[in-house]
């Protein structure tokens, strides 16, 4: 199965869920990230992943593509302007939302800041590990 999330930048959340997604994956799940823009990487993003020991670091920040969303099975998407702005899906890829605020905008000193980015990765890793658990309990349910 084929995984992609999708955010506006790819820089943030869509990274952060990528990398809970490589960490809790099954064998049979090809996990992706993209953006309807590519803006870089976030090093805070970064640095909070890698407390946890998930190392984002090598992942790329990639503009969506048409193969990327024929190959998709699943699209997730992770703020509004994505949500809003995702290209048309291929028929049959399913889609869902998660309306998650953007941890890049935080203000504040730098540990204000740096606490909104763990509670951003913390929300996203317990909503990978959900939506893992249901696509291994569907296949499981479909193999049955």
């Amino acid at each position: 199965m084929n995984l992609l999330f999708l955010c506006t930048g790819n820089a943030c959340r869509s990274q952060m869920a990528e990398g809970w997604a490589r960490h809790y994956a099954p064998p049979w799940l090809k996990v992706d990230s993209a953006g309807i823009e590519a803006h870089g990487k976030n090093a805070r993003a970064i640095a909070v992943m890698g407390e946890v020991g998930i190392d984002i670091s090598a992942q790329s920040s990639t503009r969506v593509s048409a193969a990327m969303l024929a190959a998709a099975e699943r699209v997730v998407t992770v703020c509004g302007h994505a949500d809003e702005h995702c290209p048309a899906l291929p028929p049959g890829v399913e889609k869902e939302h998660w309306p998650l605020n953007d941890p890049a905008r935080a203000e504040g000193s730098e540990d204000e800041i740096m606490a909104v980015f763990r509670a951003s990765r913390d929300d996203i890793g317990r909503r990978v590990r959900a939506l893992i658990e249901r696509l291994s309990a569907a296949r499981r349910d479909s193999v049955a």
